[in-house]
């Protein structure tokens, strides 16, 4: 029997489905990967080898047609938890089997959620079914990922980054309320800080890690950057996103890493990716990528610390935070990657040439490994990877994600 708790954390039963060099050690080896479209030329692709293959293990069961405000998949321990319209569900990531499920309360319907899976809890952030429009997503609930537990639950939240409303790291959750920034402790919800984002600014990206929290403001038609104490909200400094070029008041900022702060700045109303903008330890502007080159658009970015990498439906291209210089580049295009343990675990389906999976050193891009997929691929928006299996989230609701053994 799998356990499944209710948004008043009762508890009841139910049967389960059978990212190097530069500015000392704070930056070495921090890359900023990219997926592009067009400039790098694919790779001859061979046919499905059966020894050296991806077998379909299992697939998470369909979810029904509805919003994809909250939805995400993450891995915990051994359990791959899946976040979506309506509540949080976690399976054994080998057999399939339901561990446990969590439901927002009755009518509401998800609209963001991170978690810290090394914490063991997600922040899902919710709103009552069929809103109005000027309802935002006003509570938050804390679930543990463990068991599906509710460890308590936050009301008031402000809906400036719509989906976006909460994030978490290092065990901290971030909220925003009433034009500030609420840090809480993760697994109590007590309160730590609050600080003011600042008159006239408007919250447009939020990120958190255990060293800071950093904030993509638009104060006005200035662009800045406002990094935090974690421990305490205290502002630390407040810089310009891009003191040299400006940003368009219309245009678009999204955090891509608290530690280092980087910043993605993307045209007006979302027209496709201008720069990605690397921040030392005290502000200073360090590396600088920007959004097309000789390798072609950048449509997708990561951040990978050490020894880290990204996707791209044409190749792959790893930058050096710390000054911008590229440092390799893959072909053979891309759709969703996992960085672990050095590695880069790329997945490309493709209706012509067969889908793939292949694994390439995140320090050099050296292709270790190259595997195809048995069974046709039909989209992937994210991959995870756990020793053997891999997980490829397809995003659709009839089949959420699939799981996959290396063989």
């Amino acid at each position: 029997m799998a356990v499944r708790t209710d948004g008043a954390g009762r508890v009841r039963a139910r049967r389960s489905p059978g990212w190097a060099a530069g500015l000392g050690q704070w930056l070495a080896g921090v890359l900023v990967l990219a997926v592009v479209v067009g400039g790098i030329a694919a790779f001859v692709v061979p046919g499905y080898i059966p020894t050296n293959g991806m077998s379909t293990v299992w697939h998470a069961p369909g979810e029904s047609e509805a919003p994809e405000g909250g939805a995400a998949t993450w891995l915990v321990g051994d359990s791959v938890v899946r976040s979506r319209f309506d509540g949080v569900t976690a399976f054994d990531v080998r057999s399939g089997k339901e561990r446990w499920e969590y439901l927002v309360p009755a009518r509401a319907e998800t609209c963001g959620a991170s978690a810290d899976t090394a914490v063991g809890v997600a922040l899902i952030a919710y709103r009552q079914a069929r809103p109005t429009k000027d309802e935002n997503c006003a509570a938050v609930a804390a679930v543990d990922l463990t068991d599906g537990r509710e460890l308590w639950r936050a009301a008031g939240v402000s809906g400036e980054l719509r989906n976006k409303v909460v994030t978490s790291g290092g065990g901290l959750g971030v909220l925003v309320v009433g034009g500030r920034l609420r840090g809480v402790d993760l697994k109590s919800g007590a309160p730590r800080w609050t600080t003011p984002l600042g008159k006239g600014c408007s919250l447009h990206g939020l990120g958190v890690a255990p060293k800071q929290v950093v904030a993509a403001l638009m104060c006005g038609t200035e662009a800045t950057l406002a990094s935090f104490d974690p421990a305490s909200g205290t502002t630390r400094w407040t810089v310009p996103v891009d003191a040299r070029r400006g940003v368009d008041a219309d245009g678009l900022l999204s955090v891509l890493s608290a530690d280092p702060p980087t910043v993605r700045v993307d045209g007006p109303n979302g027209t496709g990716l201008s720069s990605v903008l690397a921040f030392g330890p005290d502000g200073r502007d360090q590396g600088r990528v920007d959004g097309a080159g000789d390798f072609g658009e950048i449509s997708t970015t990561a951040i990978a610390a050490t020894k880290g990498v990204v996707p791209a439906f044409s190749g792959v291209v790893a930058f050096d935070l710390a000054n911008g210089a590229q440092l390799w580049r893959k072909g053979g295009g891309a759709s969703a990657l996992d960085v672990s343990d050095g590695r880069v675990t790329i997945v490309r389906p493709s209706y012509k040439h067969g889908d793939l999976m292949y694994v390439v050193d995140a320090a050099t891009g050296d292709e270790e490994d190259e595997r195809d997929f048995q069974d046709s691929v039909s989209s992937a928006g994210d991959v995870l990877t756990f020793q053997d299996l891999v997980v490829v989230v397809h995003g659709g609701t009839e089949r959420p994600f699939t799981v996959y053994d290396r063989w």
